[in-house]
């Protein structure tokens, strides 16, 4: 072997070597060190469920580490927030609505943790609308009907529950249109759906993955999107605030979240992972059929949206007079 070759030789194995055990002592290659778990707080076929579904088989893939999705659902998702808070295990994170962190601050105010101080966002995963929706015999075919209806009688709706996304569209717009309506408030969108398709509640504020495969076959009228964008998958229904109600915009995020002692490293590493994930073709395919738009945010860009929303859902609830305990 001539001297040069073996020097460049020794001088590359040297490089490679400090190179893979700078990998090993760093933070990233070290974490996850055992199955990570996505506690959902709300039931399967949530937005939050869907999307940790979607996303599992990705972070084991890219983590080298089973990832586990489980329901914890209850109280608005204040069940599962609860548990992730009090994890210790640097492997345990929520997902869910971004109104766990938002809305239940202000509804709640004997919660025996403290989410906004107790949780941190590492990243808002979706977008998604809440669906005006109504059953085809209550005759409402309109935003215009909705508001008629809602003055000449007692118009009732269905929710997934006290203080979810549907309840707080409908309060919104209660607030901005003055309407009389009667809350029927449920264990989840599932059961809520289930119950509007049946005719045993006229009208549902429910979520848009839930109920807009039920408004393309025609069994709900689709009356307005929450959100300041239409829904792709439902090109023609109008934002609420197209449908006549001036400024409105209830946009709604499932939000990844983790204890606050969680290490840094850990975040990071999960946020990258699931911005990756997110950025792919299929797995945006996928999102789409389901009507959520992928977001993908970093941790300090979460925590802003999630002071800004705060702000305003807390100047909502204290027009409507809304607090659950």
């Amino acid at each position: 072997m001539k001297p040069r070759f073996a020097t460049l030789l020794a001088l590359s194995t040297a490089a490679i070597s400090m190179n893979l055990q700078a990998q090993a002592s760093s933070p990233s290659a070290t974490w996850p060190t055992k199955p990570v778990k996505l506690l959902v707080a709300f039931p399967p076929g949530a937005p939050g469920d869907v999307i940790a579904r979607l996303l599992q088989p990705e972070l084991q893939q890219a983590l080298g580490q089973t990832v586990i999705v489980d329901n914890k659902p209850g109280a608005g998702g204040n069940i599962g927030a609860q548990e992730v808070a009090r994890s210790t295990d640097g492997h345990t994170f929520l997902v869910g609505p971004d109104t766990m962190l938002t809305v239940n601050p202000h509804l709640y105010k004997k919660l025996a943790f403290k989410p906004t101080q107790d949780l941190v966002p590492v990243s808002y995963l979706v977008r998604f609308n809440q669906m005006l929706v109504c059953h085809p015999s209550a005759g409402i075919k309109s935003m215009a009907d909705f508001r008629t209806q809602a003055k000449q009688k007692s118009l009732s709706y269905a929710s997934g529950g006290p203080g979810v996304p549907g309840h707080l569209a409908m309060e919104m717009l209660v607030n901005a249109t003055s309407a009389q309506l009667n809350h029927v408030p449920y264990r989840g969108p599932g059961p809520a759906v289930q119950d509007v398709l049946g005719g045993a509640v006229p009208c549902g504020f429910l979520a848009t993955p839930v109920v807009g495969p039920h408004v393309r076959n025609g069994k709900l009228v689709a009356l307005a999107v929450s959100g300041s964008q239409r829904t792709a998958s439902l090109p023609n229904v109008p934002t609420m605030a197209e449908a006549g109600v001036p400024g409105y915009d209830a946009t709604f995020f499932e939000l990844l979240a983790a204890p606050k002692g969680m290490p840094q490293v850990a975040i990071e590493r999960l946020q990258q992972e699931v911005a990756k994930a997110l950025a792919k073709p299929d797995l945006q395919a996928k999102l789409a059929t389901a009507d959520l738009e992928p977001v993908g945010s970093k941790p300090a860009e979460a925590a802003r949206q999630m002071q800004a929303d705060f702000d305003k859902w807390g100047a909502v609830l204290t027009k409507v007079h809304l607090q659950l305990d």
